[in-house]
């Protein structure tokens, strides 16, 4: 796939490319609809405080940890055009209603709801791997990652003007994000009328249960275990966050903790439950695959995604104090970070077809990130403001490119279970900035810097000893097994 191929628009490939980045492009949008309008709910409204707005940003990412698993399943049995137009039309829903909403339990119950939408990414991995063959998937997916990602700036830049001038007034924040939930429903229903899961004539391999990944050995099971019980653990972590602004009492946080231990314990059975009659029956040769695999994916994302929202969170702030900037200065300085997101995780996918080894790709990204943030980590105020921006966008694109190229694998780890992967990895993203978010508020910037980079070169260690050159990468067609040809786990 080349950079002209995207603007061939009567190819059915790049029709379906658009329809699924856009789509990404619209879940960030209306997903992050609340940031740019923080200062104007505070002044517009009076049942609404500072540390209002801090409990609304903890629970706007709540969700969207467990959602990406149970997306990642759905995706799997359904297919992206239903699963994609279901997300966005039902999210819609929770976000009229914070728009409207006349108390802060009222926004605060919205945005819970509303941060399932973040689960969106998933969706349109799978498709693209689906669309496009495994010698240009990489870029396919850069692409949709990457210009996806961008409709989060793309709030922050066009939102307050739809406020202040378009709509204006006391409720001008209101008619936005209202805005923003009309764009999701009606572009939902456009995904589902012009949307196609696979080529014509390509059937959509399924899992016959998606209550839990299939695995291919009573090893693999346990890595599986002891992979799934982060991803609960990081959800108590948000509750504690949460207690932590003052919005809960120690009731519902303990509440919240019991629930995530029930819901652990759940997953845990269905893995037995799946993977039990799997593995007594016996998994043929050429349809195993290695959990180690998913777990070095699981650790990538952890530390350039999770990183890479981390960053975002406290950069302005980081450029303001270290350089004396004004905000708005530090604001722009730090939005160069997310900007890069257009060329570099499209650039990431197509190293990744490019360089003849995805596994070698992966490696060189995670040791570049690694090596970027121990440069930012020793940013101070005698750095010339140029270099430390230019360390800043270097760094960024080693981040966001490593995401191009996590996401450049997955769909050739288990193909029929790619939704599921995808899910997982992209979990353990927000897992990873739960983690690092936390970690901030314990440590100086230059400090921070250095534990991100540390994050980096462990999954760095992962990738180097668990993750395999996918085989079959660079053909023309992805590898069946021969459950895929009998149909075996078929719905």
């Amino acid at each position: 796939m080349t950079l002209s191929d995207v603007f061939k628009f009567k190819n059915q490939q790049t029709k379906m490319l658009h329809l699924a980045w856009i789509a990404f492009f619209v879940s960030f949008f209306t997903w992050f609809n609340m940031a740019p309008l923080a200062t104007t709910m505070i002044e517009t409204t009076d049942f609404l405080t500072a540390d209002h707005l801090a409990a609304l940003a903890i629970v706007n990412v709540a969700l969207t940890i467990p959602a990406r698993i149970i997306v990642g399943k759905l995706l799997d049995k359904y297919g992206p055009r239903k699963v994609y137009a279901g997300l966005l039309i039902i999210m819609s829903i929770p976000t009229f209603v914070f728009a409207f909403g006349t108390s802060f339990m009222q926004l605060l119950i919205a945005r819970l709801i509303l941060s399932s939408i973040g689960a969106s990414f998933v969706v349109g991995i799978r498709m693209v791997s689906e669309w496009f063959p495994p010698r240009s998937v990489g870029m396919a997916e850069g692409i949709y990652g990457g210009w996806g990602n961008f409709g989060s700036a793309a709030g922050a830049m066009l939102l307050p003007w739809l406020s202040l001038t378009m709509f204006g007034g006391d409720n001008g924040w209101r008619y936005a994000v209202a805005f923003t939930g009309l764009v999701c429903l009606i572009y939902g229903i456009i995904f589902y009328i012009f949307a196609r899961d696979t080529p014509e004539g390509k059937e959509y391999k399924k899992p016959k249960k998606i209550a839990a990944m299939e695995v291919s050995s009573w090893g693999d099971m346990v890595l599986l275990i002891l992979w799934t019980i982060p991803l609960y653990a990081a959800l108590t972590l948000v509750a504690w966050r949460l207690q932590g602004t003052g919005m809960i009492s120690d009731t519902l946080l303990y509440t919240a903790y019991a629930l995530c231990v029930i819901f652990c314990i759940y997953q845990i059975y269905n893995i037995f439950k799946v993977n039990v009659p799997i593995l007594k029956k016996g998994v043929p040769k050429d349809d195993r695959y290695k959990f180690r695999n998913v777990a070095a994916l699981n650790s990538t994302y952890f530390a350039n995604f999770g990183a890479e929202l981390a960053i975002i969170s406290m950069l302005p702030m980081f450029f303001q104090m270290m350089f004396s900037l004004s905000p708005a200065q530090a604001g722009l300085i730090a939005s160069s970070f997310a900007f890069v997101n257009l060329i570099a995780r499209p650039l990431g996918g197509w190293l990744s077809d490019r360089m003849n080894s995805r596994r070698n790709t992966m490696l060189i990204y995670m040791i570049g990130i690694s090596v970027g943030l121990v440069g930012m980590g020793m940013i101070d105020s005698s750095w010339p403001l140029v270099l430390a921006v230019a360390m800043t966008i270097v760094t960024s694109m080693f981040i966001q490119g490593a995401e191009g190229a996590t996401f450049a694998v997955i769909p050739f780890v288990k193909q029929r279970i790619t939704g599921q992967i995808a899910g997982m990895s992209g979990a353990y993203g927000n897992v990873g900035s739960t983690v690092y978010l936390v970690l901030y508020t314990l440590v100086t910037p230059q400090q921070f810097f250095f534990i991100l980079a540390g994050g980096a070169f462990l999954s760095f260690i992962c990738c180097y000893f668990w993750l395999d050159e996918p085989e079959g990468s660079f053909a023309n067609e992805y590898l069946e097994s021969s459950v895929d040809r009998s149909n075996q786990y078929s719905a």
